[in-house]
């Protein structure tokens, strides 16, 4: 077994202050790439069309579902941030755990993330394969679905910098757009639309159809569930600061501008959507909240407009997909926990080995969902449905012990600290601890109990494995003088 080579947040930084480039990466990430990263990071695909059955379940009240994850959100935002603007890595959260709880926590959590978005890029490429075929009939979705993962594959081997302008853009369709829907929402709520006689809806329909909470309070609860997932994705910016030259004050920034992206474009859109349209109106489910929505502004071709956007939603996920299961790859190469090849870069400076083994295992994962969508594909999304909050819980728990390692050792690096701590971290931990018991009395097909439970099937296996694997693994001088 191969020792444990010197771990990068141990490593002494340069007279700048930065710590050290990782081996072969390259810094070709702008400031204004990280900033659209950062803002369209949280605008996945699971927002355009995740959000019809979340109203359909709680009705208006689907919007404290959204406020409280958005909360959670924040908050472990923030605890990741300090971790990051005082070390930043391209393992992020998974190099943290490693060093806060053990090479096993770090290990484990750092596999099923990776294993989380290699699953991503086939649902994310099987669903734009389905709106191009919609517009080119003639070719075939697996080949649409092969088209795409290859132009992504080929933008992020050629240089971060590439991968970066490709998020650039894909991001900035989506906060353009998102912007837009809200900026039309609000002048039809208020009557004021121009060349629009639509009526003037203000905010009756928020209680006009059975109250707030026409299905009980219960529904919240289960809202968040229903939600919960589509703000995975706010942590990349923090694996993607290590590839820039100004890390730590790109994570402060995003970090302190967490709280008005979430507001704006998550809790924003929906409240358009639902002052819009009654709750239960059946043009919600059917055609979409968005394109619903649109459809009342009066926005001709709203469906098409609609596909458009979910098509760059699902292109930005699957090209941030594949350099976050890259990274994360990478990260697990340098400290000994993957195969050393993936720590091997390109004239690019990008983690070519890496890249390429994880976007193989999306080939795989897009193979069995059209070969075996309801057996073979159907374990892979249950088995990795629950990994967000996992991921959430490793950064809480991190942040506990890593705020001690940062104060006595570097204390000027903590420029940004968590608020009322250690109050609200672990208010964080019983919040997310919470959603997980909750999800066990979710009993449908496919719904939260099943995740939980074949997650932590998954989370409990790649853990024997590490701990196996650490017991196992000769001591290095290093570890024995601990």
């Amino acid at each position: 077994m191969t020792t444990r080579p010197p771990d990068v947040l141990a490593a002494t930084p340069p007279p700048g202050g930065q710590p050290p480039e990782p081996a072969g990466l390259k810094t070709g990430l702008k400031s204004r790439h990280l900033s659209m990263i950062a803002i369209g990071g949280v605008i996945g695909a699971g927002l355009f069309v995740g959000s019809a059955s979340g109203i359909a379940t709680a009705g208006p009240g689907i919007l404290l579902s959204y406020a409280l994850v958005s909360i959670l959100v924040v908050l472990v935002m923030r605890m990741l941030g300090e971790m990051a603007a005082a070390n930043p890595t391209s393992g992020s959260f998974s190099a943290y755990a490693d060093r806060a709880l053990g090479r096993w926590a770090g290990f484990s959590i750092g596999w099923l993330y990776w294993f989380f978005w290699v699953v991503v890029l086939a649902v994310e490429a099987t669903a734009g394969a389905v709106i191009l075929q919609g517009w080119v009939p003639s070719i075939p979705q697996w080949a649409w679905a092969l088209i795409v993962m290859v132009v992504l594959t080929a933008t992020n081997l050629v240089s971060v910098g590439s991968f970066g302008e490709f998020e650039f853009w894909f991001a900035g369709i989506k906060v353009v757009a998102i912007g837009a829907f809200i900026l039309l929402g609000i002048l039809a709520i208020f009557g004021v639309l121009p060349g629009s006689d639509k009526p003037a809806t203000g905010f009756g329909n928020l209680t006009e159809h059975g109250g707030f909470l026409p299905n009980g309070p219960d529904t919240i609860l289960t809202g968040i569930l229903l939600v919960v997932f589509s703000f995975m994705g706010s942590e990349i910016v923090t694996l993607a600061a290590a590839e820039s030259p100004n890390a730590q004050q790109a994570v402060a920034k995003a970090t302190r501008s967490v709280i008005w992206r979430v507001g704006i474009f998550y809790l924003g859109s929906i409240l358009v959507v639902v002052s819009l349209l009654p709750w239960n109106d059946p043009s919600i489910e059917e055609k979409g909240s968005y394109v619903a929505a649109l459809d009342v502004i009066g926005i001709p071709h709203a469906g098409e407009i609609m596909n458009f956007i979910v098509l760059t939603a699902v292109l930005s996920c699957l090209n941030s997909g594949l350099y976050t299961a890259s990274r994360m790859a990478f990260s697990l190469g340098q400290r000994g926990d993957a195969p050393r090849s993936f720590i091997r870069t390109n004239k690019g400076g990008v983690p070519q080995p890496a890249i390429l083994a994880s976007v193989a295992f999306g080939f795989v994962a897009v193979g069995f969902n059209y070969l075996w969508p309801d057996t073979v594909f159907r374990f892979l999304l249950n088995s990795s449905g629950a990994v967000a909050l996992f991921v959430w819980l490793v950064v809480a728990v991190s942040q506990l012990r890593m705020r001690g390692i940062i104060l006595r050792e570097n204390p000027e690096k903590l420029v940004i600290r968590m608020w009322l701590f250690p109050y609200l971290t672990w208010a964080t931990i019983a919040m997310i601890s919470f959603v997980l018991v909750y999800m066990l009395t979710d009993d449908k097909e496919g719904g939260g109990r099943s995740q939980v439970l074949l997650s932590l099937l998954v989370a409990a296996l790649v853990i024997a494995f590490a701990l196996v694997r650490e017991r196992m693994r000769p001591k290095s001088p290093a570890d024995a003088a601990q």
